[in-house]
């Protein structure tokens, strides 16, 4: 049988094969043109049953060809035996048939043979049938082709049908779909290898895209044949004894478009300029994604603006159903998580840098706020809002010249966000966002590249210091066990004179009177408490929470990767292994958390606010523009707001390029200008509140794309499955920053989990969003020999030594802004990309 693939019965009739590309004999593919070119060719054949069509079919034959009554009847008989079809059966079905089936002596010789007559096996078959049209894509129609040798015919019987409407021909398929063609070949026996050829063969042609095309719209035999000649046209044939014929080829994971094919008919243009043809195809097939109606300049003041709210409202209904998926729950979870982590890590930051001004609370309720109403306004709703590094330079450098010139931070801070706001709203009436249309691979690729790479850092940094909150016991040998010990030693008025006692040697009996239990029942931190000291060799052990630490860190990576790959495994039904796999991420920190707490050691765990009031008493939750400042400050803090306004700008629209390439596949268009208007407005708001400023988080961003990626659900055997585009709405990030908003309320639950495990989910999306880049591929053509390189298509028209060039200088501007990133002069870091 063939759906895109060849597959077969083995020796013993027990399974099909697996799926694999067919391979012929080149002598089958001319016989099978001899057969068009000599057998009966029926066209737009009306009939509605198999037993009219054979009917047509016998008493349609040309005048020279001309069949005897006799034989006619022999054929049709023969033609209209009932077929047997080879079921796919689980071995749970095989023995449940084997042990339970009513019907267990009226089964045919042949074990895979079922008896049309039972009742339990017209339900099994169709149970079966349904199972496997799962398999078979929606409007497939049917063909046939029945091949064999008889003893009474003296020379073949060849006849090709294609009928003239889609008919159900009962159980001659064994999936129940309208069939459209039929071919027949019987001859005389001796020649039963070739005729089996011959039919693999034409079940091979009509499964080519190009010939079916030819095959419903052919008016004449010759329009056959010439599609034929096109097949053959295409054919590569491989020479004897330079491969085994008995190997089964596995189908690509990729297949050529049949698009692209049509577009190089006619053969002749194939011999044209040394491949210039295909390097023309491969290189519109790998075309800039910038030629897009979204960066069209209209001429007109928010024009832009108008066009993006008028696309974008067609959708918005569907933004809120489309998001009533199982995948979407998923994606929650592990947007949240890696959200809360962020805010954290961010806030804390903030909190160092502006004397807590702005700490964890303020960077919960600002990710919620904001992330919140850019979800339900924005034009592109699958980004993630978030700080980012550079913002964080400029706030510590903000902070610093605020305190040098005696200032109030954050009356300053507002002044440049009205600003800044102000700046974006005129980007936004002027249509400055189309400048992203000159936004290249390069330039996306090497700001990707970064902020991955800054991901991977700060996890691995954050790993690492916790060995100075928890020291590993490099000293500590088994061996030295009797010799350690740890004390608490007293040395407070409170407990009894003992401080007195360690100074005045007459006052010795007294402290010797102390019962020893009463010092050794202590606990560290009542020791501590009590003003005493702890004396011992063993006194800065601590369990190896470091190690577990780490085991969790890589145990939660590697289990994400492994996870995330599941839905390519050959193991449990494809619902299964989807399921693992959309879920791999909660699954793989559920399990580090269940190991954690079955260990029961203190690892540092994920800590957020519990209460609603600023981290900094001295601020309140408005921040006043006149009061505490000169009144020049509102005007020179536009000076500022120019360097703040090209970062946002850069940031936002270098991801924003990012998360709308057309790989992606998305249906509901982009909104540059009105992204960018939300993130100006959202400035007015943070600022005036003192909450953190917000852009998207490029890395965050595309783990929640990853997340929602939608793949056929029916593939063909053999077929990988099809990647269909994103699964685009509003709600994954709208639930994402509300929860957020509530995890004040939800501390004793957060609680519990590790902080290495998040550090790893960093770790691994880090690295898919680095992997999800060209650079990394020819990162790896560097080190790799010429002969083991991958077939790329940019390899095969541009000189290697061009790419590696290429490489080079993207890989040093990388090394520039990662540098750039590491110094005090990271403010300018936009303006440098």
């Amino acid at each position: 049988r063939w759906i895109k693939f060849e597959e077969t019965v083995e020796d013993g009739g027990e399974r099909w094969s697996a799926p694999h590309v067919p391979a012929l004999p080149l002598h089958s593919i001319f016989q099978l043109r001899t057969c068009l070119q000599k057998g009966t060719i029926l066209l737009d054949l009306d009939a509605s049953s198999f037993k009219e069509i054979i009917g047509k079919v016998l008493s349609g034959q040309p005048e020279e060809a001309e069949l005897q009554p006799e034989l006619r009847q022999r054929l049709a008989a023969l033609l209209l035996r009932q077929p047997q079809h080879q079921p796919t059966k689980s071995p749970l079905r095989l023995l449940t048939e084997l042990g339970l089936s009513p019907c267990r002596g009226r089964q045919s010789a042949q074990p895979w043979l079922l008896h049309p007559e039972c009742p339990a096996t017209a339900a099994l078959l169709f149970q079966l049938r349904n199972r496997f049209k799962k398999k078979v894509p929606p409007g497939a129609e049917a063909a046939h082709v029945a091949v064999g040798e008889v003893e009474f015919l003296d020379k073949p019987f060849i006849t090709f049908i294609r009928l003239r409407r889609g008919v159900a021909l009962g159980s001659l398929a064994e999936v129940a779909l309208p069939s459209r063609f039929v071919f027949i070949l019987l001859g005389p026996r001796a020649k039963l290898k070739a005729y089996h050829e011959v039919g693999r063969a034409m079940a091979t042609l009509l499964m080519d895209e190009l010939f079916q095309r030819v095959a419903r719209q052919a008016e004449h035999r010759e329009d056959l044949i010439a599609g034929m000649e096109v097949f053959l046209d295409e054919l590569t044939v491989l020479p004897p004894r330079k491969w085994d014929p008995s190997a089964r080829i596995p189908p690509p994971s990729c297949l050529p478009s049949p698009h692209r094919r049509t577009s190089l008919h006619p053969p002749d243009w194939q011999s044209h300029g040394n491949g210039d043809m295909a390097a023309a195809q491969d290189r519109a097939r790998m075309g800039h994604p910038r030629s897009r109606e979204e960066l069209e300049r209209t001429g007109r003041l928010f024009g832009g603006l108008l066009q993006d709210i008028r696309r974008k409202a067609l959708w918005y209904g569907s933004d809120f159903s489309d998001g009533l998926h199982p995948q979407c729950l998923s994606a929650v979870l592990y947007i949240y998580l890696v959200t809360v982590t962020n805010a954290i890590t961010f806030g804390g930051m903030l909190g160092d840098t502006t004397d807590n001004m702005q700490g964890v609370l303020e960077s919960f309720l600002g990710t919620a706020f904001a992330g919140s109403i850019f979800c339900l306004f924005s034009g592109q709703p699958l980004t993630i809002l978030s700080s980012t590094g550079p913002m964080l330079v400029f706030e510590r450098l903000l902070f610093s010249f605020s305190q040098d010139h005696s200032l109030d931070y954050l009356e300053f801070r507002l002044w440049i966000g009205l600003w800044v706001a102000f700046f974006g709203v005129v980007l936004v009436a002027t249509e400055a966002s189309h400048l992203v249309r000159y936004f290249t691979r390069f330039t996306e690729e090497g700001f990707c590249a970064l902020i991955s790479l800054i991901f991977i850092y700060d996890s691995l940094k954050k790993m690492l210091s916790l060995a100075d909150a928890f020291p590993i016991n490099w000293q500590y040998r088994l061996d030295n066990i009797t010799s350690y010990s740890c004390v608490c030693n007293l040395s407070s008025p409170g407990w009894g004179g003992a401080k007195v006692a360690m100074h005045d040697p007459s006052l010795l009996p007294a402290l010797c009177s102390q019962p020893p239990a009463a010092l050794a029942w202590l606990s560290r931190t009542q020791c501590l408490g009590r003003g005493g000291h702890l004396l011992g060799t063993s006194c800065q052990y601590v369990p190896d929470v470091t190690l577990i630490s780490f085991l969790l860190f890589g145990g939660t990576f590697l289990s994400c990767a492994a996870l995330k790959r599941f839905r390519s495994s050959r193991y449990f039904p494809a619902g299964v292994r989807q399921l693992v796999s959309d879920f791999a991420i909660i699954l793989a920190i559920l399990a580090s958390c269940a190991v954690d707490a079955a260990l029961g050691l203190e690892t540092p765990k994920l800590l957020v606010p519990s209460e609603l009031k600023p981290t900094n008493p001295a601020r309140g939750w408005i921040v006043f523009p006149f009061g505490a400042n000169p009144w020049w400050v509102c005007l020179v803090s536009a000076l500022p707001a120019v360097l703040v306004t090209i970062l946002i700008f850069m940031d936002q629209q270098i991801t924003a390029v990012i998360l709308n390439r057309k790989e992606y596949k998305l249906k509901k268009g982009a909104g540059f200008h009105l992204d960018l208007l939300c993130i100006s407005l959202l400035m007015v708001i943070t600022s005036a509140t003192g909450l953190p400023w917000y852009v998207s988080a490029t890395v965050i961003s595309l783990a929640h794309m990853e997340s929602l990626r939608k793949e056929s659900a029916t593939s063909a055997p053999g077929e990988h499955p099809e990647f269909l585009g994103i699964r685009e709405q509003r709600l994954t990030g709208l639930a994402v920053f509300i929860l957020t908003g509530f995890s004040v309320f939800m501390a004793p639950i957060l609680k519990h989990i590790p902080m290495p495990v998040l550090y790893g989910v960093f770790l691994h999306m880090g690295v898919v969003a680095l992997n999800s880049i060209q650079l990394t591929d020819r990162v790896q053509l560097l080190l790799m020999p010429a002969k083991h390189q991958p077939d790329l298509a940019y390899l095969r028209h541009v000189p290697l030594r061009r790419v590696h060039l290429f490489t080079i200088i993207q890989l040093l501007c990388l090394a520039l802004l990662w540098v750039l990133k590491s110094t005090v002069a990271a403010i300018i870091f936009p303006v440098m990309v």
